[in-house]
């Protein structure tokens, strides 16, 4: 018997399907079937992927969606109860047109029909029916809910309905079987109603999991998607464990009185026939001015770019650049390049700062001469076949940084010129990678924190980690899964859901432009925003031959624009970034000296280290930092050193490497590098070289061999002379192969790095030549994050730059410069919109100064300032260019706020009061007076300017206290905080640490058995640290744990995957609580025991909590007591002990906080 699963979810149906593609493919292929479909819940994910994997095993595949129906009308909201809101149905295409129609419903749900589920509705089904094969699907569907209910009539009317719009033969009646008792009821009214209306039946199983013992897993998934746990009684459930990829046997089981819908189902396989059309791009056409072709106008621009930035060039350039424009248009890339050309010349044009380019693409001297990249590649030897390589086609891949802030400009511009329908955002998933999928099972089988935390981190921070590789490498997480049974399990049910997608969001920067509307070649989505989203990823339709841009938002270059900006507005000096001294020695000695804070690329611990270490002497030196800075490459960073420093100990394998490895001391650092050595040494040209270096890097075993060959022997049928037809030895080109093989694995695109590290130095060049103005549009940048402003308010001051309060007379939104220093920017102040500063600003402008808090109230509408902003105002110090002290205005502003809104109000109706009858000096003496209160203390100004400001800015609670502060300590907040370059804290995880600061927050949480423990946020001069304290500690420790306190917390670091490291406590000491030991010396070991017992005994009656130490000095050994032996110091106890050991044997010792 023939039998077809056509109602399947895959691990797309997200946080409800567990069946992964590849492995559900696998499993139809071993039970001999030779269809299957794809039917996600709403949404078309994975049909590629689905669609690649049938292929390859040779299995039809019917690309099909499991779709929410709407009850009336799509546009409807707020319908009855939520089994009300849709129905199901399954939709399969059964040809091109049919996939195509597909794509488009899938589209609408989303785009028009969205409300909790992506819905469709009867409308969109009769416009798009064409070519599709509908089933009327589960018990949700809208015939079985109307029969579940015993409204056989409705059902009847229904089932004719779909079958008008899909066509006789087009529509069937699905039956299913999962045990369900309504299941069975239903399938027998609908064979009564297939005998009735003639619409033939088919027979499905809901796949939702490969495997029969996959359900708990599956279920463990379930729990995910819904925030419950295992145990929860009243929880969404599969009922019967039977939602699995079954035989056909076990179906022919199943519907022995419906052999038909079987055979059915086979028969809707066979007419089932999707072809989809990899490789052929599908790029828009870019409207070239009258006169031109695409092609005539490329290299108008191009040619005229080269005279500008080769004034002086050779017939060299002229030729590499006809070179490349030649391989763009075989490519068929014209359209392409001139597309990514407008675009950037209109953010140019319209003041957006743009990057001087990013990856693969500043190789090419076509993006140097259209403006695209602004690096000259001849200079830095970068490589146009490192870009687009014409022995292996593929997109061009250009990827353009904007200013942050104006990014959104730039892509509306777009969507303008080619239309909204054309341009769309792409999707992303996250997936339960081997730690989080550890820790998520975990929580929903209820196991104990600790646990799952000690399980998840012994998997290897790796890219691309899966538990069973975590299994064969670390033998403690395989003795712990071997001999505990709770992990045993846990482990087991992580792997069965590792790699699934949990989650879509939106691609950070990528944006597809298509020819025509993109839901003629992808179906749409809906990102958390509302944004309309691609259902495939980015990879994937480059495959699908569509053009993907990256319109990425560098804040970094919003800080420089900034920068420049001020420094014209203080210094009435215009600078062009793009033509400073890229050699000046003194800004690559400032980047020597460590000191990199704010410095693009440079700022992270580990980095300054490096620079320090480096001491970088030219702009190549710092590509090559960036390049070596990351897991892998550090390994070659003390040799590149050794060779930067000591250039005589640099030897080379065979001369004609000196050329290629001089930039880089020796090293091989750069993937252009190994692409040099293979072309110089062994003849490959560019192109084929660059096949070479992707076969490294992807370790590509077969090929390489074959290389090998080729590089050292060379191959004629190919064209490749090789290395010993050059004079190269055997033995030194088959050491060079292994290097190069060794140095690929790691090896950095120069064209990236090389842009990378022009940000790098402009940065650094500001930041040591304009430095006040650097640091104010830096902390503008983050104005939204007070823990970075506090790292670099403490900065400043070691820079000797004074950073005051924001105040209402010179500030802006931002940070801004005045001679005094840098002015905290007015919108960090909570409660301040822009809407408040620019009506501040703009009267500022409009009418002068202002003159005092009445001036400043009258002058502006209660509309822009209320009795809350003037109280922020006052706290954060904005006011204190104004009269009177922050506690004086405090206790008046609201009475100067009554009186302006009386005045204005009598103004408006035009009635007088007495105040305008009386001369200037009468005036002067009835305005309210400030009362005479002095001024806040220190402590109360610092809260508030914490409060609003949500960091400390004239003084710190802890300066009066800082030496202690620093000498007790092991660890600072800041080596809590996550290194954006390494994804790592500097702390590790299991380390001992003491760190020291303010109790900012306290969260207090009840056990699982009634106990208490908290959650505690320390704050030093750098930021805050989370501290967790279990009961046991806390219930010790619970007094001295209010907010505000100042304590040292030792204890032991947790480390988490992408997040900051938090402390576990084990000991909590206040700031003020000094520690004290009793030290008793006696002269050997031999007194001590004749005297040991005399000692206890005169200390018996002074007990206390101040240890006692006995010391023998002759062995230089020492007993502590236990803490029941513990005294009170006491002048009377001291007294008796000099007379009974001799005065110079006593000594009390006073010890760090924390010894």
């Amino acid at each position: 018997m023939n039998f077809t699963h056509l109602h399947v979810h895959t691990e797309y149906s997200l946080l409800d399907g567990s069946n992964k593609i590849k492995e559900c493919i696998l499993r139809v292929k071993e039970l001999g079937m030779d269809s299957v479909a794809i039917t996600d819940h709403g949404v078309m994910f994975g049909v590629i992927d689905f669609y690649r994997a049938a292929k390859a095993e040779g299995i039809r595949p019917i690309l099909g969606c499991e779709v929410y129906v709407a009850p009336n009308s799509r546009y409807d909201r707020e319908i009855g109860n939520n089994d009300d809101r849709y129905y199901h149905l399954v939709l399969l295409a059964e040809n091109n047109m049919g996939y195509n129609n597909l794509m488009k419903i899938v589209s609408k749900g989303f785009t028009e029909g969205y409300y909790y589920k992506p819905r469709i509705d009867m409308e969109v089904l009769e416009q798009y029916h064409e070519g599709i094969i509908a089933l009327s699907a589960c018990l949700a569907g809208e015939v079985q809910k109307y029969l579940n209910r015993g409204f056989y009539e409705e059902g009847k009317k229904a089932a004719l309905k779909y079958e008008r719009v899909f066509g006789k033969g087009s529509f069937f009646l699905e039956l299913q079987d999962h045990g369900l008792p309504e299941q069975r009821r239903v399938n027998m009214e609908l064979l009564r109603l297939s005998q009735d209306t003639g619409i033939e039946l088919v027979a499905t199983n809901d796949v939702h999991y490969t495997y029969a013992e996959d359900e708990k897993p599956h279920d463990i998934l379930l729990c995910l998607q819904t925030g419950k746990k295992l145990s929860d009684e009243n929880r969404m459930r599969y009922e019967g464990g039977q939602y699995y990829v079954k035989s056909p046997e076990e179906m022919a089981e199943l519907f022995p009185y419906a052999l038909q819908a079987l055979e059915n189902t086979q028969k809707i396989a066979e007419r089932c026939d999707v072809e989809i059309e990899f490789g052929v791009t599908k790029l828009p056409k870019y409207d070239v001015p009258e006169g031109y072709t695409s092609w005539e106008y490329l290299n108008k621009l191009c040619f005229e770019g080269l005279e500008r930035c080769y004034p002086n060039h050779t017939s060299e350039l002229e030729e590499q650049l006809s070179y490349e424009l030649s391989i763009i248009q075989k490519m068929g890339y014209v359209d392409y390049f001139l597309i990514v050309w407008d675009f950037i010349k209109y953010a140019k044009d319209h003041g957006i700062a743009v990057g001087p380019g990013r990856g693969s693409a500043a190789g090419s001297i076509v993006s140097y001469t259209l403006g695209i990249t602004t690096i000259d590649p001849m200079k830095y030897s970068l490589l146009f076949e490192r870009f687009l390589n014409p022995e292996r086609v593929s997109m061009p891949d250009i990827d353009v940084d904007f200013c942050f802030e104006r990014r959104q400009e730039v892509i509306d511009y777009v969507v303008e010129k080619y239309g909204k329908d054309r341009v769309v955002q792409i999707v992303t998933f996250g997936t339960l990678a081997a730690r989080g999928v550890i820790r998520d099972v975990g929580r929903v089988m209820d196991l104990s924190y600790q646990l799952c935390d000690q399980t998840a981190k012994q998997i290897p921070q790796e890219l691309n980690i899966t538990i069973d590789r975590a299994l064969k490498v670390n033998p403690e997480l395989r003795k712990n899964y071997e001999e505990n049974g709770e992990i045993h399990e846990l482990i087991d049910m992580a792997k069965r859901l590792e790699g699934l997608p949990r989650h879509t969001s939106m691609h950070a920067a990528g944006v597809v432009i298509s020819q025509k509307s993109v839901d003629e070649y992808v179906p749409l989505s809906r990102g958390s925003d509302g944004s309309i989203t691609t259902q495939f990823t980015m990879t994937t339709l480059e495959e699908l031959g569509l053009l993907k841009m990256d319109f990425l938002g560098l804040r970094t270059l919003t800080v420089i624009q900034n920068a420049v900006n001020m420094v014209k507005e203080t210094k009435g000096l215009s600078i062009d970034i793009d033509k400073i001294d890229y050699d000046d020695k003194q800004v690559l000695a400032s980047i020597g000296t460590g000191k990199c804070e704010g410095i693009f690329q440079l700022e992270s611990a580990g980095m300054k280290n490096f620079m320090k270490e480096l001491k970088p002497k030219s702009l190549e030196d710092i590509i090559a930092g960036i390049s070596l800075y990351r897991p892998g490459p550090m390994d070659f960073i003390p040799q590149y050193i050794k060779g930067k420093d000591y250039p005589e100990t640099i030897t080379y394998d065979c001369e004609e490497l000196r050329s290629i490895l001089e930039p880089t001391y020796g090293c091989i650092v750069y993937q252009e590098q190994v692409m040099q050595i293979v072309q110089k040494l062994a003849g490959y040209t560019l192109g084929r070289a660059d096949l070479v270096r992707r076969a490294m890097s992807k370790k590509k075993a077969s090929v390489m061999e074959q290389e090998r060959k080729n590089f050292v022997y060379g191959n004629e049928a190919e064209g490749v002379p090789g290395c010993i037809s050059r004079g190269i030895s055997e033995k030194t080109a088959n050491k060079i192969f292994d290097d190069m093989t060794d140095f690929a694995k790691y090896a950095f695109n120069k064209s990236h790095a090389a842009a990378y590290a022009v940000v790098s130095y402009q940065t650094a060049w500001l930041k040591y030549y304009y430095p006040v103005e650097f640091m104010a549009a830096l902390m503008t940048s983050v104005i939204d994050n007070p823990s970075k402003v506090a790292e670099y308010i403490l900065n400043c001051k070691s820079m000797g730059i004074a950073i005051l309060p924001p105040d209402i007379n010179v500030g802006y939104a931002g940070f801004s410069v005045s001679e005094k220093g840098i002015h905290y920017g007015l919108s960090a102040i909570k409660s301040i919109g822009r809407s408040v500063i620019e009506a501040i600003v703009a009267e500022r402008k409009e009418n002068g100064f202002y003159t005092s808090l009445k001036d400043f109230i009258s002058r502006l509408s209660n509309k822009e300032v209320n009795k809350r902003t003037i109280e922020n105002f006052i706290k954060a110090g904005a006011l204190d260019c104004l009269e009177g002290t922050r506690k004086q205005k405090m206790l008046i502003y609201v009475q100067i706020m009554d009186e302006a809104a009386r005045d204005k109000k009598n103004s408006l109706t035009g009635q007088l009061s007495l105040f305008d009858f009386v001369d200037e000096e009468v005036k002067a003496s009835m305005e309210i007076q400030m009362p005479k209160v002095g001024e806040f203390d220190q402590s109360e100004l610092l809260l508030f300017e914490k409060e609003v400001l949500g960091v400390y800015l004239s003084g710190h609670p802890l300066e009066e206290c800082e030496e202690r502060w620093r000498k007790a300590i092991s660890h600072t907040s800041a080596d809590f905080m996550l290194d954006e370059e390494l994804g790592t804290t500097k702390v590790r995880d299991g380390e001992k640490a003491i760190i020291g600061g303010i109790i900012s927050e306290k969260s207090v949480k009840l056990t699982k058995t009634s106990k208490q423990m908290a959650y505690l946020t320390i704050e030093d001069l750098l930021g805050t640290v989370e501290v967790i304290v279990f009961p046991r500690d806390y219930e010790q420790n619970a007094a001295g744990l209010e907010q505000d306190a100042k304590v040292f917390v030792q204890g032991r670091v947790s480390c988490e995957d992408d997040k900051p490291s938090r402390l576990i406590c084990e000991k909590i000491i206040p700031f003020d609580q000094e520690k004290k030991e009793l030290w008793i010396q006696f002269a050997d070991k031999e007194t001590f025991q004749k005297l040991e017992v005399r000692m206890l005994n005169s200390l018996k009656a002074y007990e206390g909590d101040v240890p006692v130490v006995a010391y023998l000095a002759k062995e230089k050994q020492w007993k502590k007591y236990p803490p029941n032996r513990n005294i009170s110091l006491t002048d009377p106890l001291i007294t008796a002990l000099k007379e009974q050991f001799g005065e110079q044997n006593i000594k009390i010792r006073t010890l760090k906080a924390l010894g």
